[in-house]
């Protein structure tokens, strides 16, 4: 047994001073702790709860211009995914959830940490994603058109292992001549992609940035709406009412806003700029009608790197969450949002995804900046 001792528990459910014990990769206690055979004196220090990232893309890896990795092999492929999950966990993050990989890619990275072979957070993965025919992101999704063909692709994501299953509702910032928000997949094709999967009992992601298509998949039952860009106080409403997550990926703009003549390209850079002040919106529109917000980044596209994934905490507070809020979106709500019950706190019966900082995540946003341990899934990376 493991135990960090003299340190401050901070999760969603509050702030306490407690030491905590770690036994065969859970938690076994929280409070006052016996001796352990191995103990981490983290007096002074914040014990948080393991970052949970519901929006990544493990085969990304930051560069200014996406579509070139249509040229990168298999192994590129492979190896900047080993690389990603590494840097990922090494700044805390202990669970992620990737949406659009080739082929299974993502689906055996997954397998790889679960089995040891890889150091990294859990992944939990969708496989490739479902996109309409020349559809955005279509060089590395499942191309399909009609509901039968979606229902199709659909399953056979499934059949691969797939946790979530991905769909491209609307157009999109980083595909060349895609419009960023106009729907794309159908309401019958997203109604059949979301009874295939709940066949399965598997949620269902959908990028969405403008209304239109947002709220075809908000009615077509989508589980999460990824980007949400030009949400409005009626979409947030229709959210709200069917209990749809908004995972806001504030990453994923900001640092392509904030790197002009970097070579991004330049039809992307100007479909974000125009995208920006929509953005900021829709946060108040999400607050005001109370849509759950889980954390994502969309980590691995344009400068938006693994190691950075935490600076989504302190983006979200920029757009006016409260650190707490923060905090609660990008643990047990992106872990309610990943199946994951047993994620996000630090808990008695939990998984042992534990990381030290320096200052209390609740008050201050940047605290998750450089953590001094981190444990994932019980084995300590940091």
């Amino acid at each position: 047994m493991h135990v960090l001792r003299g340190g401050t528990v901070v999760d969603a459910d509050g702030v306490r001073e407690a030491d905590v014990a770690v036994k065969d990769g859970r938690i076994v206690a929280v409070g006052d702790v016996g001796r352990g055979d191995a103990e981490t004196d983290v007096s002074g220090q914040f014990v948080a709860p393991g970052l949970v990232d519901a929006h990544v893309h493990l085969m990304m890896d930051g560069r200014p211009d996406v579509a070139t990795a249509q040229q990168d092999s298999e192994y590129d492929r492979a190896y900047v995914a080993a690389a990603n999950l590494r840097a990922a966990v090494e700044a805390g993050v202990t669970t992620v959830r990737d949406l659009g990989a080739p082929g299974g890619l993502a689906i055996d990275a997954g397998d790889a940490v679960a089995e040891g072979r890889l150091v990294g957070p859990r992944v939990l993965a969708a496989g490739e994603n479902v996109v309409m025919t020349g559809g955005h992101g279509h060089w590395f999704g499942r191309e399909a058109d009609g509901p039968d063909e979606v229902r199709t692709a659909a399953r056979e994501q499934l059949k691969r292992g797939a946790d979530v299953v991905k769909c491209m509702a609307t157009g999109g910032v980083l595909t060349e001549g895609a419009r960023t928000g106009a729907p794309e997949l159908t309401p019958a094709e997203l109604e059949a992609l979301v009874d295939a999967a709940s066949a399965k009992g598997v949620p269902t992601a959908a990028h969405a940035h403008g209304k239109e298509g947002l709220l075809n998949a908000v009615d077509a039952g989508i589980t999460s709406i990824e980007h949400g860009t030009f949400m409005d106080r009626e979409a947030a409403a229709a959210m709200a009412d069917e209990g749809t997550y908004w995972v806001p990926t504030a990453a994923a703009l900001r640092n392509i806003v904030d790197n002009p003549d970097a070579g991004i390209p330049e039809s992307a850079m100007a479909k974000a700029e125009d995208s920006a002040t929509a953005f900021a919106s829709s946060f108040d529109h999400a607050r005001a009608e109370g849509v759950k917000v889980a954390m994502g980044t969309d980590a691995g596209t344009p400068f938006n790197r693994f190691e950075d994934i935490a600076d989504e905490l302190a983006y979200m507070v920029e757009f006016g969450m409260s650190p707490e809020a923060a905090l609660e979106a990008a643990t047990v709500t992106a872990a309610e949002l990943c199946g994951l019950d047993d994620v996000g706190l630090v808990a008695e019966d939990h998984r042992a995804d534990l990381v030290v900082l320096d200052a209390n995540p609740a008050e201050d946003a940047d605290a998750w900046a450089d953590p001094s341990t981190v444990f994932a899934d019980g084995d300590r990376v940091v």
